[in-house]
């Protein structure tokens, strides 16, 4: 069973978060073979201030 986790910073909609998770599942059945419901898709939202670059906060 593949399991597919995809951090992302905060903000994207919730028609966003389906359609990531829809292609995400298309693309790993069709690489990897495998049956729809058997893949699982976990975003984790990171919050801006929990995101650093360059030394900064993505909200810095």
């Amino acid at each position: 069973m593949p399991i597919v986790q995809i951090q992302l910073l905060e903000g994207r909609s919730i028609e966003q978060k389906k359609n990531i998770i829809s292609e995400v599942t298309d693309a790993i059945v069709k690489s990897a073979d495998v049956p729809k419901e058997n893949v699982r898709v976990i975003i984790t939202e990171i919050p801006h201030v929990h995101w650093g670059t360059g030394g900064k906060t993505k909200d810095e």
